[in-house]
């Protein structure tokens, strides 16, 4: 192996060091760029460069946000770094004018994102953190890391250290357990949906093929599938757990679960309400965008305007109780209906997982930390309303965390509207400053009654 990679002396540490180089951290990234007086900074990402769920980028899907969510401007829209200035400098500020979009095209996020990843210093791609140690007698975190080269393997070894972390290291896709076997099988035709694109060409040409899954995903990829197969001929099934495919909750109340009062208030419930709480909200961020929903219908509808119904079964309320091989060619799903307790076979040629994805275990990264961690009764960490892991006293840096906090802080956790507010806080809490002033308040509705409030209006 080569030298080192990039890595700061015991003498000089980073300021911070985030490991991950997502959304969530490329907003970190951006914002510490802009506070005064400047802060040591790097990041770390396995990955070659930033990409944003490649295989999802289906033509004409937007973001389920407005673009106003980008990585700086809810927290500074002055940033350098905002999607604003990403239009300007591409000379895209009239097209976008008069275009009037509220709501991007995903392909137009994942470019703005590569765009500020390719001009924005102290990012290091290509860098797979390996452990996190602290050091007691420098009080600094040790950072080792494997550079690899352009085709993922080891290059060389090196270690940098903070005072500081971040961890920004996302989510994975959730498969799950009776189709486990048959979509780690390289042979076999079942794929998630994260890896689409990938593999659309093989799926549009599949005599069969079936979706699983509700959420948003699940009904992009059924509605490209359905728009590229000829009326009459579809021979698609969707399946879904849930009892509808139901629309996700998009009034304007209802989108107050994702400012910072909401995540104020759900962070001060005690453990066990959250846990309940969580499962029970999940039409806020799990349901499909109500013109999507019209879409499908629209397209169904059209191809039944000759009299006949296009061959596309959809079926809520139904789960996979096994599924495996037939012959060599076909897979075949047991499924189960939930609320009539009835029993079917479905044979398909192939599968696409639309079954959401799951906080990426950070157990192995924090293996060096695990003594001085401090756990919840589940097991999970414990992490504070700025958004650190609460530790041992004598670790004196800071350990924070994004897009990992959902037990703690609730549903707004994955949603890109609260990331450039996330990292603001904590920037401000690292720093001991206040480089972005943040509102008091962000809600109209009021979460839950103030102590002083308690029996006013009896």
């Amino acid at each position: 192996m080569t030298a080192p990679g990039p890595q700061s002396s015991l003498d000089q540490p980073h300021d911070l060091v985030g490991i991950g180089i997502g959304p969530f951290n490329l907003s970190l990234a951006a914002l510490a760029h802009g506070v005064p007086g400047g802060l040591a900074t790097a990041f770390y990402e396995q990955r070659p460069s930033f990409r944003w769920h490649p295989g999802l980028l289906i033509e004409g899907t937007t973001l389920q946000v407005p673009f106003l969510a980008d990585l700086v401007t809810l927290a500074d829209p002055t940033s350098p770094w905002s999607f604003l200035n990403y239009l300007r400098r591409r000379e895209r500020l009239f097209p976008f004018y008069f275009a009037e979009t509220f709501h991007i095209q995903r392909t137009e996020y994942d470019a703005y994102c590569r765009w500020v990843s390719d001009h924005l210093p102290g990012l290091h791609f290509g860098h797979q953190v390996d452990a996190v140690r602290w050091n007691n007698e420098r009080d600094v975190f040790e950072v080792d890391y494997t550079q690899l080269d352009p085709g993922g393997e080891a290059e060389a070894l090196g270690r940098t250290h903070a005072r500081h972390l971040v961890l920004g290291v996302g989510t994975e896709p959730y498969i799950p357990e009776p189709l486990r076997p048959l979509a780690a099988a390289p042979t076999v035709p079942v794929f998630h949906s994260s890896d689409y694109l990938h593999h659309r060409a093989r799926l549009t040409a599949a005599d069969h093929v079936t979706v699983i899954g509700s959420g948003q995903s699940g009904a992009e990829v059924f509605l490209d599938l359905l728009r590229a197969r000829p009326a009459g001929a579809e021979r698609i099934h969707w399946l879904a757990r849930t009892e509808a495919f139901a629309p996700m909750e998009y009034s304007k109340l209802g989108l107050e679960h994702f400012t910072p009062d909401y995540t104020r208030y759900f962070h001060a419930l005690p453990e066990h309400v959250r846990n309940d709480l969580v499962p029970r909200q999940w039409q806020l961020h799990k349901g499909i965008d109500a013109g999507t929903i019209a879409a499908i219908h629209d397209e169904l509808y059209r191809r039944s305007l000759d009299g006949g119904w296009p061959d596309a079964v959809l079926t809520p309320g139904v789960r996979v109780r096994t599924a495996g091989r037939l012959a060599t060619t076909k897979v075949e799903l047991h499924v189960e209906h939930v609320q009539q307790g009835t029993r079917d076979r479905i044979v398909t040629d192939a599968v696409v997982l639309a079954t959401g994805y799951r906080e990426r275990p950070l157990d192995a990264i924090l293996a060096g930390l695990d003594p001085y961690l401090r756990r919840d009764s589940a097991g999970r960490p414990r992490i504070d309303d700025q958004y650190r892991m609460v530790l041992d006293p004598s670790v004196t840096g800071a350990v924070h965390v994004q897009n990992a906090e959902t037990h703690t802080h609730g549903v707004g956790t994955p949603d890109l509207g609260l990331a450039a507010w996330r990292a603001a806080t904590i920037l401000n809490s690292l720093t001991g400053k206040e480089p972005y002033p943040l509102p008091r308040r962000t809600a109209f509705t009021r979460f839950g009654l103030l102590p002083e409030q308690r029996g006013a209006g009896r």
